[in-house]
């Protein structure tokens, strides 16, 4: 990979990972309902599980979508209906010490897991391999996977700690409530552009 395609792959990966979108929006929830410790499995299934989803479609499941493009609508149609529940979730968690005490943040395995139903991580890992790896060799794809994991810890820990921050602000019930219904509403939002392709 040349320097230039280097640079262009790093600015792709920044703009896509630091942007508002359903992991970030989750992680800042996270952050402030759980804290940072108990949020880390969350934050780690997302930092790994986005760069590790990116190999098997640069490798073949993109091909699948291109043969089948009905597949690929049946995916986001299904996508769409997981996030809108998320957002439920989201909207209707409790105060903080209710959750401290009958709720948990996502584990490792449901947000690495949640990357293969997540719209915009689909986009990230399709628009990436097309860009930055378009004749689909083993080692430009696992470098694109590798650039992924390290942009990808910084924005999942800035977007967690971020929410860690705000969480003294929020022991306000009030407040949180209009924070989770903030949130769970950005969510849906984030799936307009889905809604608009479907």
């Amino acid at each position: 990979m040349t320097l230039d395609l280097f640079t262009a792959l790093l600015g792709f990966a920044a703009a896509t990972l630091f942007t508002p979108g359903p992991n970030n929006l989750m992680l800042v929830a996270s952050g402030a309902n759980f804290g940072l410790r108990r949020s880390l499995p969350h934050l780690s299934g997302v930092a790994l599980g986005f760069p590790l989803m990116t190999v098997p479609v640069g490798l073949g499941i993109m091909r699948v979508f291109e043969a089948w493009p009905p597949l690929y609508t049946a995916l986001k149609a299904a996508a769409l209906i997981y996030m809108l529940y998320l957002a439920w979730k989201i909207a209707t968690a409790g105060q903080i010490k209710q959750a401290d005490a009958h709720a948990r943040p996502l584990t490792f395995l449901q947000a690495a897991a949640f990357q293969w139903v997540n719209p915009k991580a689909w986009s990230m890992a399709l628009g990436a391999i097309t860009l930055y790896a378009p004749s689909r060799d083993l080692g430009g794809i696992l470098f694109i996977a590798a650039t992924f994991l390290t942009i990808g810890l910084v924005s999942a820990a800035t977007w967690t700690t971020f929410g860690t921050g705000i969480r003294r602000w929020l022991a306000d019930p009030h407040r949180l409530m209009w924070f989770n219904r903030t949130m769970a509403a950005l969510l849906v939002a984030a799936m307009l552009p889905v809604l608009v392709g479907l």
